[in-house]
């Protein structure tokens, strides 16, 4: 064997923070496509910083702590953490220059489009006017600057925010330089300020630059020649340390360890590269920071993620055409849910369809006389859920209702702490699921007396129970009355109110209790075919494939002859079309308007298909860490859909990007004279024709 075929055998798994930023190279890939709507590249810059947070928030966070780990103990995370933050250091840099890039793109084709971002140096005297008495009315009571000198402390600094250093200078004593930092308000008043048109031109400034034009209004009792100011963020470990004390609850836990992330130690500085060298100097000696911290010269204007809501101006020409979702015709608003569930499997996949399906079956529940209890399992829920009311009405309504809350969904602890504790003075019963297992699955079971007998209806999804994700992010649900399976989805709730009942499941894939085996089992099958020459095809769609057994099993299947296809929206550590390890696997990632989230398993099984939905990826923590549900579908009409949409995500030549290593994020090739396909505008379209055929047919 070649030496160079030997290099690539040994690249058998890509490092998953690596394999992160990639896909958040996708997600700017969207921003600098001019071939997308100007407002949506510039939400595309928003969600772009957003990830680039988190990912310091949490991952290099825990890079930076197995820092600290014994050498000796380092071989158990299987990771070398210097080296990897190293990679995501040089490659984090790289991306900065093309984001900053996409937004001087940005600019200059808003200014095509009569649309102007100023900043302080570029607005006439009229336009200071206003600005004056806005910062006077509306801004400047909430600003409360902070002194800084050589002998005093540095305050502790908020990571969600962005602050204004400021530096005061007399020309004739630069020993009298006098620093001071402005945190900049975080969404009251909004980031973006609105000025008046001047005819068919729009103005836009940034609430930082209407700080730095008041700067003398701040500063008017120091006699300094001049004031300038640079905008500085920190980034903290967001990770829970989460301390086992017997005398407190879980959810007294949780708490105090969302109150200790305020003091997380910072993960990464990024500063204005404009900055003077001297003002820099002062910053991070004054924040002890050392040369191996993640130091990052940015741009002028720092949290991005604001630029997810910045103002659409009235210009809808400038955004995607509206999708609205396509209504289920069997679910109409003057007929019974349960009653077409008795009759037949539903199947929903947002936001194609309408997430009010969903809400309207929990209000039919809530105040049916003959459903006697609800449970469910929640995540991640809306600010203001319609879906947690509907529940508190069940309570009121007399219904027995049990929620599973899972308290450690990164970020919205606070929220579910807020919706638990709401729940629980209504009545519902709140438990918090299993002890170092996170709840993940989306699971609702609803038990209803028809005609003197116990029916149970099931809801098992791939995304949260969430109605304002469920217009961003594709997600399908399965609703079914089918009793092989309301009894399994019974057991996984009698499994979190008595840890001892595991029970026995053939139609759910339930992690940790039987995915990984049963997961293996399947490809094995398809393995033991392709030995036997029969045809063999494996066709996953999922959000994440990092675990090193199943990759490996994989690897087995394409060495067997099994044809594997992979759709991976975000972290693919696998490595596909290598030869002697992955020549039969095919890899791409879908990346849109809209985040692809669905978990689908297709198995061939010699013509006898099998396909499985639902919440798990396939990650070491999914399989071994959460519960996990994964539902085996009967229905032969659901198991065609779900089929036609793989093929159908699979043919897209717009929006697909490869896998293959060395081509990361290259543009699938469209086949000569081959008419282009965008998958999430064909799914649409494809929604729309399978129910008016619906409606026809009934």
């Amino acid at each position: 064997m070649s030496a160079k075929k030997n290099k690539k055998l040994k690249l058998k798994y890509i490092n998953r923070d690596i394999s992160w930023l990639t896909f958040n190279e996708r997600v700017l890939q969207e921003a600098e496509d001019k071939n997308v709507p100007l407002n949506d590249r510039i939400r595309f810059l928003g969600i772009f910083s957003n990830n680039q947070d988190e990912l310091f928030r949490v991952r290099v966070a825990v890079l930076r702590r197995m820092m600290r780990v014994q050498k000796s103990q380092l071989k158990v995370f299987d990771v070398n953490p210097q080296k990897t933050l190293t990679q995501i250091q040089k490659k984090v840099l790289v991306l900065k220059n093309r984001f900053d890039n996409a937004y001087l793109e940005i600019l200059e084709d808003l200014k095509k489009h009569k649309i102007f971002i100023l900043n302080e140096k570029e607005i006439n005297s009229q336009q200071g006017e206003i600005i004056r008495q806005y910062f006077n009315e509306k801004v400047h009571q909430r600003l409360f600057p902070i002194m800084l000198d050589n002998n005093k402390k540095m305050p502790l600094l908020n990571d969600k925010g962005i602050y204004l250093a400021v530096r005061m200078v007399k020309k004739d004593k630069p020993n009298a330089t006098r620093y001071s930092l402005i945190e900049v308000p975080d969404g009251d008043p909004s980031r973006f300020f609105m000025l008046p048109d001047d005819g068919d031109k729009k103005f836009i400034i940034l609430l930082d630059d209407i700080i730095r034009y008041n700067l003398d209004a701040m500063y008017y009792i120091f006699n300094y020649d001049y004031i300038d100011a640079y905008t500085i963020k920190i980034t903290r470990d967001a990770e829970l340390d989460i301390h086992t004390d017997l005398s407190e609850s879980l959810l007294e836990i949780i708490q105090k360890s969302v109150k200790r992330r305020t003091k997380g130690e910072t993960t990464r500085f990024i500063y204005d590269a404009q900055m003077p060298e001297d003002m820099l100097q002062f910053f991070a000696k004054k924040m002890k920071l050392q040369r191996n911290d993640a130091i990052i010269p940015g741009a002028r204007y720092h949290n991005f993620k604001d630029f997810m809501n910045f103002p659409d101006l009235g210009r809808k020409d400038l955004q995607y055409q509206p999708m609205p979702p396509v209504h289920h015709p069997l679910l109409n608003t003057n007929s019974s849910i349960t009653s077409v569930l008795r009759q037949r499997d539903i199947f929903l996949h947002f936001p194609y369809q309408s997430f009010h399906h969903i809400i309207d079956l929990l209000r039919e529940a809530a105040i049916n006389p003959n459903v006697t209890s609800i449970h469910m399992t929640l995540y991640r829920v809306a600010k203001n859920s319609s879906v947690v009311m509907s529940l508190i009405n069940a309570a009121r309504n007399g219904k027995q209702v049990t929620v599973v809350m899972e308290l450690q969904a990164r970020f919205d602890e606070e929220n579910n702490i807020f919706w638990s504790n709401k729940l629980q003075e209504e009545g519902v019963k709140v438990s918090f699921g299993v002890n170092n297992l996170k709840v993940h699955s989306k699971l609702c079971l609803i038990t209803h007396v028809h005609e003197g007998k116990q029916v149970q209806y099931a809801i098992i999804g791939t995304g949260n129970f969430n109605e304002n994700t469920a217009k961003v992010y594709t997600d399908i649900f399965l609703l079914t009355a089918r009793p092989e399976i309301t009894k399994e989805v019974k057991k996984i709730f009698e499994f979190f109110d008595n840890r001892f009942e595991i029970g026995k499941y053939k139609h759910l894939m339930v992690a940790p209790l039987n995915m990984r085996a049963k997961m293996k089992q399947l490809i094995s099958r398809e393995i033991r075919n392709a030995k036997d020459k029969k045809p063999a095809v494996l066709f996953f769609k999922l959000n994440n494939l990092v675990d090193k057994e199943i990759i490996k099993k994989l690897y087995e299947a394409s060495n067997a002859g099994v044809k594997v296809k992979l759709i991976v929206r975000g972290i693919c550590s696998l490595v596909p079309g290598v030869e002697g390890l992955s020549e039969n696997i095919e890899a791409i990632s879908i990346l849109d308007r809209y985040l692809e989230h669905p978990r689908i398993f297709y198995f061939y099984n010699n013509g006898k298909e099998e396909i499985y939905m639902g919440s798990a990826d396939m990650m070491e923590r999914n399989i071994d860490h959460r519960i996990e549900v994964l539902v085996s579908i009967l229905d032969k009409d659901i198991k065609k859909q779900l089929k036609e949409i793989l093929e159908l995500t699979w043919k897209d030549n717009v929006k697909s990007r490869t896998l293959v290593h060395g081509h990361l994020n290259d543009y699938v090739t469209k086949p000569k004279n081959a008419e282009s396909l965008r998958s999430q505008l064909a799914l649409y379209n494809y929604f729309k024709s399978y129910y008016e055929k619906l409606k026809t047919n009934n």
